[in-house]
């Protein structure tokens, strides 16, 4: 029981740390680049896709300190970076606004965009991960 409890930790521990990653970046892109397109959630997804596949591949084969990692780092850091259900509810307001045209060029840029940098972070760690 006490691997799980220090697992859970962790995940608290990292998905704090990413929802505030989320609220900054989102924030920032938003005084940078405007709202006219959810920018800070396709940012975050996009980041979090790649930071995913390259961590799922990187903590393979690190005996036990693997569990923690993964721990912190996917389930709580980018479990909380990441935000699908965000991705969800702007594409239901892009459909009922005027502007309903974006919500697919969003939602594939976001789907494509992610599939794509899950991928390339995964090759990235097959390159790196020790012989």
């Amino acid at each position: 029981m006490t691997l799980w409890w220090q697992q859970c930790l962790l995940v608290m521990l990292g998905g704090a740390l990413g929802a505030a990653g989320r609220f900054w970046l989102s924030g920032w892109l938003l005084r940078q680049v405007g709202n006219g397109f959810p920018w800070g959630t396709l940012a975050v997804n996009l980041i979090g896709s790649f930071a995913a596949g390259f961590f799922a591949i990187w903590l393979q084969q690190r005996g036990p300190a693997g569990l923690y990692w993964r721990a912190f780092l996917i389930v709580g850091l980018i479990g909380g970076l990441t935000t699908y259900s965000a991705l969800m509810i702007e594409c239901l307001l892009y459909g009922r606004s005027a502007r309903g045209e974006l919500m697919l060029a969003y939602l594939l840029a976001s789907l494509a965009g992610g599939l794509l940098l899950v991928w390339l972070g995964a090759r990235l760690a097959g390159l790196l991960r020790p012989f």
